[in-house]
Order: structure tokens, then C-alpha cells, then sequence
């Protein structure tokens, strides 16, 4: 019998070798997580009941965190020590962990949440943030993240677009891989579990309402919503998928066995672990009822291939024990699940390396990735309009920052940052979001010890050195004063109105800092994990305060924070300039208040179309030919609808520069064989006065018999840096491969036939246009044979 000790075998051999020693029980139990408080108290010793636990022990711990990496890294020493020593078989369990945009724990840096980082359009830079991420979570023993969200958002009443990296599934799939390889690293036992989240459709809820249905066809979720999936499962190998916890075609993701069997391990070649979305199967009890109990729960699941239940057991461990023994469920997949895990335990060396890093200078930690927080930051702002007001002259204006955003530093952290999680966990612990997971007394107690309660606004600026717009701007403007004038979604009265707008009158410039809040389930907020919008409208208090202060006349800056769309009141839209920045962090004022005053150039771009009005939503660049604004008028009509166009307000892709670039002599293929590629290059020139980067976008049209396909899909994309008057020539090279799409047989399929392209600067940008002929015989493709990124080249460099 093979040793499942014995470094010298693969992974795979020393799984097969510890499942065969495994007791039913003991199988069952390595597809559960626990919380850390049933096995050490907060100060690491013996829980109460802990022996127990450890009789049949878990494969899997949640929601373990703290205030400093020291704590954590004794607390996650002390749950392994436990596993390892006092078990029969001396199992390690897998600690899992947040990383959306930095790990989810105190003194680690924060960086800008998803569709800021999408806004870069620089996926080396969230390749160096993952990395920086991995050797945190690894220096801590945590060593899965849940995380990335490749979730596609094409509907911005949706409270967690933020969270994404926006409408367009290429440069979703462009920034997965580069996060997932940046995570798991090139030996993933130096390496972190990339989870990504959430297989499949979550970006489509009905109605905007998370935990919704997607209502969707097959192809649109192979080709669409799974292709940025697809595309970390083959470039970068991604170890882990967490189930959506809606439904597709009326069966809940958590027990489809199309989606999380065929779709994902039999078509897209994956070969990880499905990891459930919190609390997963009591949904199918108690919410979707399709399920009588925890146990009929338990056996659609682990059948559909659900491999792993989290946080807690509730249809696994115990409950899908007996029904393995009662004959009810086949023990092979039970097997095939715990196969996964364990040769995930053995692929991170947890085996032989359990433990965290010993010595941690908190200094050190601290400091990490803070140069690469604030260069993100600086990137993600989008200049969306200037009629020339910005930059501003540094040393000679007065400044009035009007607006919620104006001082507070807070509604920079949005939920999945560490300051906005922590403040959850401790009013979940007053028992404030109501039967929220996780309020029972050995919670209360453990989370009262590591997480004292703290004004919020206090902790970013003191843990995190993080500053307010106000206090940025006052860098470069010699006198500055504020009013806020509004809360988020509440009117303050007409006496703030009032002294806002006399701030305002006596100000040589009015910057209005506006916009959204994500947090939990608590405090003013506009989005957020189920904090979802009908109407997706700046809120009213806010459009009230823009519309008195733009009474006085003075020349208007508008700054939007947020992580999703809003349509603009008209005094926003008729301001001097427009910029938007995400929920940037610590340094997402300082970014801004540079792009304010030229010190930096901005060159962010939109990951997400922003629509004129909530009524036109889905607006999103890539929809079908034929379908919602990519229609033909009909005869003698001049737009889509009575009462306005039906195009954005500001599309995929847009964001200005204070400088200005063309685009010329474009060469490209005329023909491409279904085997071949594709080239096409331009040169892209700096027209202006001013150093500054930009992002090249190309777009592509193709056909297929008998199927509808995109209007337009990104095909590719380069950030370039010019200096004034320096020209580079951009090049593409695609592979047919990438080309395909589930034809009418629904196989993958690139097929021969007519196909153009432009290359812009956003995606209604045709500043160069092409047409080629794609030639050859059909070419059906595995999953492992597609191509998903071009290859982007700026010549010369």
C-alpha cells in the first residue's frame, strides 16, 4: 500500500493513498468547514467541546481574521496544531479567507475594489497585487482566498457590480487569469487557492436582485458568463470554483449537475474543487425549497458535484455520513469530492508544511503594496468629461468641496475590504443584522475579543494613514473649505443646503464630490452584497445638492465615487468636468485630487457603460446583433425610443487624457484559415503636449450559421505610455481559436465566413476599421484547444 506521507509520490497517488484509509465519517467530514472558535479560544488554547470536533475533524476552517497578522498568523498555527497532533490521521485543514482587493485582515493595504482595478486596464499590476496578496496569506497559513469575482455585470441595479471587473467578459477573463496567476504563483506550495466566484450567471440577476435566478440560454452562459472562468481554468490553472447561489434554468446552481459537472469539469477541463457559496444548502431548504431537509440536500448536491460545504455543516459531515451508510448516496462521489481536497491539501505542502511563518514584523506588513495601491488608484480614475477646466493651476484657487464624499475617508473601503468587514462582524455581534451567520454566543465572545469596537472613520485613518478629498485637495489649493450638504441617500436639511451653497458662492472653483457607499447590511449605503437599486439614479438628496450649488454660477468639477453606474442629474452632466473614481482604498483621494490638478494624467477607462436613464438597462457594449440598441432602425424612425437615444451616456472602454492621441496606418489580414491567426497592427501617436498613456482597444465582428453573435466583442487590448510627439506601432496577433462560438449544434466552433473589426480608443471608437475573411473548414474545439487572449505588442519595446 502506497504512503501518503511519501513526498516522492504526485499529489494525485498520495490522495488515493490517505482516502483509502479514511472512515466514512471522516470522509464526510473533510468536506466541511468550521468556524476557528469550536477548536481554540481567542487566545489560542482549547475550545470547549473542541475534542469533539476533532472525533471526526474537518477538512476546511472559516472566518478566521484578525486585527494584526501576528494574531492571525498564532490563531491559524494554533487550529492546525490542533488538527495536526490530536487527530488519528493528522489531517491539516484548509483556511480560506477574502481577497477581493487585498487580504480581508487588519494590517494588511487595501487596494481599489474590483471595477477600479478593472478600470486600469493593467493586468500586470493585478498580477504584482495577487502576488503581493499570496505572501501575505501564505506568511498568515491561510492558503485559499475566495476570490476572484469573475462574475460578467451587465445589470448595474445589481448592489455587487462593484466587486467585479465589469460588463465585458475579455477583459474580465484578461484580469482573472493575470489574479489568478499572481495568487497561486508558479508552485502552488508557495502558493494561495484561487476560488473564483460565482460559476454561473450571478451577473445576471433577475431584476438586479442578488441571489437571483439568471435567465439565460446555454450558449450565452458557455460563451459569455463562463469564458472568463474558462480562461483561468487554462491559462492559469485555477484550483477552486465557489457555485452561484441562483439558479439556471430553474435548478439551483448548488445541485445542477449541467453546470457544475458537465459545463464545468467534463467541457471546460476543470479538475479543481467546487467550494460552496456560504450557506449554499440551507438555501435549498429554506429559500429555493428544493430540497425537504439537510439531507435530501446533502445528496443533490454532492450527485451534482458540489465538492465542499461552507462555512459550516449543515447537508455534509455528519448528515451526508448517514445517508452514505443508509444507501442513499453513492459513496463514488463522496470519494471523487474528498480525492479533490486532499490533493489540494498535498498540492499547497500542507502536509508538510502546516504551519504559518513564525516571525511577522508588522511594519514590514504594513507597508507592503502601497506604492502599488496608490499607482492602481492613480490609474482607475476616468476623466469621463472636460470642457478644458482641469487640471487646475496648482497655488491659486479657492476650492469648495461640497458633498458626502467631501471629508470622509470611510466609503472608500466598500464590503470585501477589511475595515468595512470588520465593522460588520462587530454589529452582527450586538445581534444588529438579525439572524445573520455567525451570532451565537461562542461568536460574540471571540469576536468581542479580537474585534473592540471602533469608530470607523477613525480606524481607516489611523490604521490605514488614509486621508479625505478635503485634506488631498488642500495640498494643492491654498485655501480650502467643505460643507457636505447631503448625506449618501439622506437630505440633511435645507441649513446645509444653505451654508453648502454660501461655500460654494465664495469659491473660485466648486469641486462636488458625489457618489455611492458599499457596506454591509448596516449604516447609509447605495450598494452592496443585497443592497440592490430599482432605480439606479445618483440619489435624490445628492442630485438636490448638485442642483442648488450649481445655482451660483461657479465653474463645477464633479467627482463620482462608485463601484457601479449611476445616471447623472442634469446640473452633474452639465458640469465643467466629470471624473470617476472607484472605491479606491486608502489613496483613492490623493489619485484623484493628482488627475485634479495635472500632477497625474489620467488614463483610467470605464469597465461598465454607463446608461442616461435606468429604463434603457441592459446597456452593456457587446449585446447581440440585431437585439436592444445593436437593432436597425426601422423605416422613418430616428432612435430606438420616443424619449431619448437609446446609446450610453458614456460607454465601455471611454475615460479622456489631457493630452491626445491618433491612430493610423492600420495593416491587417485580409484572410485568416480557421487554423491560423490573425494579425493586425497601427500606430498609435502622442498628438498633444503632454506625456501621457492610453489604452488601444480593438473590437471584432464576426458570424456564424444559424447563430446570433455579439454586435461587437472585445478581441484585445494595450496600455500604452507616449511621450508628446512619440508614436509606437500597437500590434495584435489572435488566434482563430479565439473566434469560435457554440454554433447551432452547440459545439465550440470557429467557422468560416465574413468578419470585420475597428481599433478605438472605447468601444463606440472607430478610429481605424478593417474587414477580413475567416477561411477553412469548420473547426470544432475542446475547451483546451480555444485560445482566450490575444497577444498585444507594442514594437520596439
Amino acid at each position: 500500500m502506497l504512503d501518503y506521507r511519501d513526498t516522492s509520490l504526485s499529489a494525485d497517488a498520495r490522495a488515493a493513498a490517505l482516502l483509502s484509509q479514511l472512515t466514512i465519517e471522516e470522509k464526510c467530514s473533510q468536506l466541511v468547514g468550521v468556524f476557528p472558535w469550536v477548536l481554540v479560544d481567542a487566545d489560542g488554547s482549547d475550545a470547549e467541546g473542541s475534542a469533539e470536533v476533532l472525533r471526526n475533524p474537518p477538512g476546511h476552517v472559516a472566518g478566521l481574521t484578525a486585527d494584526d497578522p501576528k494574531r492571525l498568523a498564532s490563531l491559524t498555527g494554533a487550529v492546525q496544531r490542533k488538527l495536526v497532533t490530536q487527530t488519528r490521521l493528522g489531517i491539516p485543514a484548509i483556511i480560506h479567507g477574502e481577497a477581493l482587493n487585498g487580504f480581508v485582515a487588519g494590517g494588511h493595504t487595501t487596494f481599489p475594489t474590483g471595477t477600479g482595478l478593472a478600470a486600469t486596464w493593467s493586468p500586470e499590476l493585478v498580477e504584482r497585487m495577487a502576488s503581493v496578496i499570496r505572501e501575505q496569506m501564505c506568511r498568515t497559513g491561510v492558503r485559499q482566498a475566495l476570490s476572484p469575482v469573475l462574475d460578467v455585470a451587465l445589470d448595474p441595479r445589481w448592489g455587487r457590480v462593484h466587486e467585479t471587473y465589469g460588463e465585458d467578459p475579455y477583459l474580465i477573463a484578461a484580469l482573472g487569469v493575470a489574479f489568478v496567476s499572481g495568487l497561486q504563483g508558479p508552485d502552488l506550495r508557495n502558493g494561495v487557492i484561487a476560488t473564483a466566484k460565482h460559476f454561473l450567471g450571478y451577473g445576471l440577476a433577475e431584476g438586479g436582485i442578488n441571489l437571483s435566478a439568471a435567465e439565460t440560454g446555454s450558449r450565452r452562459l458557455r460563451d459569455v458568463f463562463a469564458y472568463p472562468f474558462e480562461a483561468a481554468v487554462q491559462i492559469a490553472g485555477m484550483r477552486s470554483v465557489m457555485n452561484s447561489y441562483g439558479d439556471v434554468d430553474n435548478v439551483p446552481v448548488g445541485v445542477n449537475r449541467e453546470i457544475l459537472t458537465e459545463l464545468l469539469r467534463d467541457t471546460m477541463g476543470f479538475d479543481g474543487f467546487v467550494s460552496s457559496d456560504y450557506a449554499t444548502t440551507e438555501h435549498l431548504v429554506e429559500r429555493q425549497r428544493v430540497a425537504s431537509d439537510p439531507a435530501h440536500a446533502g445528496r443533490l448536491a454532492i450527485a451534482a458535484g458540489l465538492d465542499v460545504e461552507l462555512p459550516t455543516a449543515y447537508a455534509y459531515g455528519d448528515v451526508l455520513a448517514k445517508e452514505v451508510r443508509r444507501g442513499a448516496v453513492d459513496l463514488r462521489d463522496v470519494d471523487a469530492s474528498v480525492e479533490r481536497v486532499l490533493r489540494a491539501k498535498f498540492e499547497l505542502g500542507l502536509f508538510e508544511n502546516p504551519y504559518p511563518q513564525e516571525r511577522i514584523t508588522l511594519n514590514a506588513v504594513a507597508e507592503e503594496g502601497r506604492e502599488l495601491s496608490l499607482e492602481l488608484a492613480r490609474r482607475s480614475v476616468v476623466l469621463a468629461k472636460n470642457d478644458g477646466i482641469l487640471p487646475l493651476p496648482a497655488g491659486k484657487l479657492k476650492v469648495a468641496v461640497i458633498g458626502p464624499h467631501a471629508d470622509v475617508v470611510t466609503y472608500q473601503f466598500p464590503t470585501y475590504a477589511y475595515p468595512a468587514w470588520r465593522e460588520m462582524i462587530v454589529r452582527m455581534s450586538r445581534g444588529e443584522l438579525g439572524n445573520a451567520i455567525g451570532v451565537e454566543h461562542t461568536a460574540v465572545a471571540w469576536n468581542g475579543e479580537l474585534f473592540p469596537p471602533v469608530d470607523p472613520e477613525s480606524f481607516v485613518r489611523e490604521r490605514y494613514d488614509a486621508t479625505s478629498l478635503v485634506q488631498e485637495i488642500g495640498d494643492f489649493a491654498p485655501t480650502v473649505v467643505t460643507q457636505p450638504g447631503s448625506g449618501l441617500t439622506q437630505e440633511l436639511g435645507p441649513e446645509a443646503v444653505e451654508r453648502a451653497v454660501l461655500a460654494a458662492g465664495e469659491a473660485d472653483v466648486v469641486v462636488l464630490a458625489l457618489g455611492g457607499a458599499s457596506l454591509w447590511f448596516n449604516s447609509d449605503r447605495t450598494e452592496g452584497e443585497a443592497s440592490d437599486s430599482a432605480d439606479i439614479s445618483l440619489p435624490a438628496a445628492q442630485a438636490a445638492l448638485a442642483e442648488a450649488v450649481s445655482g451660483t454660477g461657479k465653474p463645477l468639477v464633479a467627482v463620482l465615487v462608485q463601484g457601479r453606474a449611476y445616471t447623472l442629474p442634469e446640473a452633474v452632466k452639465n458640469a465643467s468636468a466629470v471624473v470617476i473614481a472607484p472605491y479606491g482604498g486608502p489613496f483613492g483621494p490623493k489619485a484623484v485630487a493628482e488627475v485634479l490638478f495635472g500632477i497625474t494624467n489620467p488614463s483610467g477607462k470605464l469597465p461598465y457603460s454607463i446608461p442616461r436613464h435606468t429604463g434603457q438597462i441592459p446597456v452593456y457594449h457587446h449585446q447581440k446583433t440585431g437585439t436592444g440598441r445593436r437593432n436597425p432602425y426601422p423605416p422613418a424612425v430616428a432612435q430606438h425610443y420616443l424619449d431619448m437615444p437609446a446609446t450610453p451616456l458614456y460607454t465601455f472602454g471611454h475615460g479622456l487624457s489631457y493630452t491626445d492621441f491618433a491612430l493610423t496606418d492600420v495593416a491587417h489580414d485580409s484572410e485568416v484559415d480557421t487554423h491560423g491567426s490573425l494579425s493586425i497592427a497601427s500606430t498609435l501617436t502622442n498628438t498633444g503636449s503632454m506625456a501621457g498613456a492610453t489604452v488601444v482597444q480593438l473590437y471584432l465582428r464576426l458570424t456564424s450559421s444559424g447563430v446570433a453573435r455579439p454586435a461587437q466583442q472585445l478581441g484585445g487590448f494595450k496600455r500604452v505610455h507616449l511621450a508628446p510627439g512619440e508614436s509606437r506601432r500597437v500590434s495584435f496577433r489572435v488566434e482563430a481559436a479565439q473566434l469560435g462560438c457554440t454554433n447551432i449544434d452547440r459545439e465550440f466552433t470557429v467557422e468560416a465566413g465574413p468578419a470585420s473589426f475597428f481599433i478605438g480608443f472605447d468601444s463606440d471608437g472607430r478610429q481605424l476599421e478593417g474587414t477580413f475573411e475567416l477561411v477553412g473548414a469548420p473547426r470544432v474545439l475542446a475547451s483546451a484547444q480555444r485560445s482566450f487572449l490575444s497577444e498585444a505588442v507594442i514594437e520596439g519595446q
